[in-house]
């Protein structure tokens, strides 16, 4: 079914193969028709086991609608009054899942258990950052754009981390030493715009101790991240640009327009995952495709299958 994937992604998928056998994937809010019918192509690729957990007659319904009916599938009904977040949550917990994935539900109900710390999915020596990981026609590379989920206005600290997770998941997926963008609105420092005097502090620091195994460039903006004919016209001197894997955002608003945008008017491949959480969590927009609902999966799953073989 998805043969003309990008090399990128199709790397992904094959290493997912090579887990030693499917993992269980607690689709909380299973109702969610792409991230359902996903989950099911995940199976058939020999990866993952879907695990339902929801309102029974809504998955029933779902099922019926996709042609899914009497697939081997766990379905784990649960009441109204039961958060499906949660009980994919404490499943994962007592070992009947391993992968925790957003299905039919609003991204901060999705969140607010994952962040609860009762629930010790947060690392104490890690920031839980989305990273959505992209591929469209007219950029060369794979790239990734973070955070797009989860931090609203990030303080400079919170930015070197997500520098940080995004460089290693890059890593992970082929990228040894990956050219990662501070997104600005300009490129050049102004005390008016914060974030600016920021990128450039960060910038800084990481040339007198590096946050990570990556070129750090910023403040800069979109047109130069993606253009090398830009930085051409505007006389910018930078040799990654046109050649950067990723992009740190300065708010949540600028990373989710530029997934959104690609996503919509690109049609971009992609995935995407919640890096440096205790247990793999896939996250996918409700209304992003089945193939990318696909992808997160084979993301995550490669990326635990790995760790466990360590």
């Amino acid at each position: 079914m998805y043969e003309n994937l990008p090399v990128e992604f199709k790397n992904i998928v094959e290493r997912a193969k090579k887990v030693k056998k499917p993992l269980r994937v607690a689709i909380a809010g299973a109702d969610a028709e792409n991230i359902l019918a996903g989950a099911f192509d995940a199976q058939d690729a020999g990866f993952a086991e879907p695990v339902l957990v929801g309102n029974y007659k809504k998955i029933h319904a779902m099922l019926e609608k996709l042609g899914f009916e009497g697939r081997d599938c766990d379905i784990q009904p649960i009441t109204n009054d039961v958060n499906p977040v949660q009980y994919a949550i404490e499943m994962v917990q007592a070992g009947g899942a391993d992968v925790l994935v957003r299905g039919n539900t609003q991204t901060r109900d999705f969140l607010l258990p994952v962040l609860n710390k009762a629930n010790h999915l947060i690392r104490e020596d890690r920031l839980i950052t989305h990273i959505n990981l992209m591929k469209f026609e007219g950029y060369e590379k794979m790239l990734a754009v973070s955070d797009c989920t989860l931090l609203v206005e990030p303080s400079m600290e919170q930015r070197k981390e997500v520098v940080r997770n995004m460089a290693e998941t890059l890593q992970f997926f082929g990228v040894d030493k990956p050219n990662i963008a501070l997104l600005s609105l300009v490129e050049k420092p102004s005390f008016h715009m914060r974030d600016t005097v920021e990128a450039q502090t960060i910038i800084m620091d990481h040339q007198e101790e590096p946050i990570a195994n990556c070129n750090l460039v910023g403040p800069i903006t979109y047109d130069l991240i993606v253009s090398k004919e830009a930085a051409r016209l505007k006389n910018y001197d930078c040799e990654y640009c046109g050649e950067f894997d990723g992009i740190v955002v300065p708010t949540l608003l600028a990373g989710n327009l530029i997934c959104k945008l690609l996503d919509t008017h690109q049609h971009a491949t992609g995935c995407c995952v919640l890096y440096g959480a205790s247990v793999p969590i896939a996250i996918n927009g409700r209304s992003e495709s089945r193939e990318q609902a696909f992808l997160s999966l084979a993301a995550c799953i490669a990326m635990a299958a790995e760790k466990a073989e360590r």
